[in-house]
């Protein structure tokens, strides 16, 4: 067994994390000098990314590792060059100018910080990841951005945003996606690379415990092929970008088949990878036959959790098998964050309440394994929202 099977095969064991450990910075401390975001990005990035821990785009526990870096080239309205964005004050942090020969539009670069989401989750941290990966890849499309590579060389991804080669006691940031913001050139990464990198962040007080050195082992060893991706996001009202939340459960009805047709189209549309709709069973109704699941059938497999026999139905996400090669790993992962993004927000705009699902274990119901899922259901007054 590799040791990125090893990982995988702790991150669905039915062992609980252990303590919380501290959570480190909200936004990496870049040295660098503040810049308002560009007009023609303020909206894309507003819409996507911009807040405290009440943003845009779904996260494991609100705990939000992703990072942005964006690659501006000639006519962004900032001198060419690479720029930190800072999310929760919407900023840009100059990571050092270039050259005016670097190439035209704007690229940004997906990192993940990964003390973030260990702090709470533990060894079940580093798939949490690449799904809130790709739910920002997700927010980015909806927001307008037309492309997106969900398994960009992960050497080439460092080098295009200028990632030190050596932290120097900062908490590292591992690239694991790109989304082209504006058109720009097919090769624009590698014109990028070949920059120098900049300096690294300020240091972090807290020493990394095992649990956290793991979880970069494996973000380390996720390969890629650079492929893009036109993006196919549904057309929404900017209202519908900004207003969505994750809805607390319980909402156990059963929401309108044709409703639940369109979000189940909308993934199956967006990130190839095998979906599918549970619902949940009416009261006093029989079980169903063995390979028919419903959403209460799953708890145990979702981190022990209880609310999913308090949803109307569930949209799940396969794939990833247990010996799947580091590749498929990381793909199908973000791949399914991605969909699962794209049709919460569909949800949300046809008036149902969501909850994504991100945590799952082995057991009950067998395989093929959940990768994610997204809960579903008819939204009552007594639901309240939470990030």
């Amino acid at each position: 067994m590799t040791s990125l099977q090893t990982a995988l095969a702790r991150a669905r064991c039915a062992q609980p994390p252990g303590p919380d450990i501290p959570a480190g910075h909200q936004v990496t401390p870049w040295p660098g000098e503040h810049h308002p975001v560009p007009p023609h990005l303020n909206r894309l990035l507003r819409l996507s990314l911009a807040g405290d821990r009440l943003r845009p785009a779904a996260s494991a526990g609100a705990l939000h590792p992703v990072n942005t870096h964006l690659l501006l080239g000639p006519g962004n309205g900032l001198p060419p060059g690479r720029y930190a964005y800072d999310p929760v004050r919407h900023r840009l942090l100059a990571r050092g100018t270039v050259s005016a020969d670097a190439p035209p539009g704007a690229v940004a670069v997906l990192t993940v910080t990964a003390r973030r989401t260990v702090s709470h989750y533990g060894h079940r941290a580093w798939p949490l990841l690449l799904l809130d990966t790709g739910h920002a890849t997700a927010a980015l499309a909806l927001a307008g951005a037309p492309q997106w590579c969900p398994d960009a060389d992960t050497t080439l991804l460092a080098a295009a945003a200028g990632l030190p080669p050596d932290w120097d006691g900062a908490e590292p940031e591992h690239p694991l996606a790109a989304v082209r913001l504006t058109p720009g050139p097919a090769d624009a990464l590698d014109h990028w690379a070949a920059y120098a990198p900049g300096a690294p962040p300020l240091p972090t007080p807290h020493a990394p415990p095992p649990v956290l050195q793991e979880a970069w082992r494996v973000l380390s060893s996720l390969p890629g092929t650079t492929t893009w991706r036109r993006t196919v996001a549904p057309v929404l009202p900017d209202t519908a970008l900004t207003s969505r939340r994750s809805a607390r459960p319980p909402f156990p009805d059963v929401p309108e088949a044709t409703l639940l047709e369109e979000v189940l189209a909308t993934a199956r549309h967006t990130a190839p990878v095998p979906w599918r709709l549970l619902t949940a069973r009416r009261p006093g109704t029989a079980a169903g036959p063995p390979d028919e699941a419903a959403p209460a059938d799953l708890a145990a497999r979702a981190a022990g959790q209880p609310l999913l026999g308090q949803v109307g139905a569930l949209l799940v996400a396969h794939g990833c098998p247990d010996d799947a090669p580091p590749a498929r790993v990381r793909r199908d992962h973000v791949l399914a964050g991605h969909g699962a993004g794209l049709a919460q927000a569909v949800a949300i705009h046809l008036g149902l309440a969501s909850r994504p699902i991100g945590s799952w274990q082995h057991g009950p119901c067998g395989p093929p394994h959940i990768v994610h899922a997204l809960a579903l259901g008819v939204r009552t007054p007594e639901g309240t929202d939470r990030p």
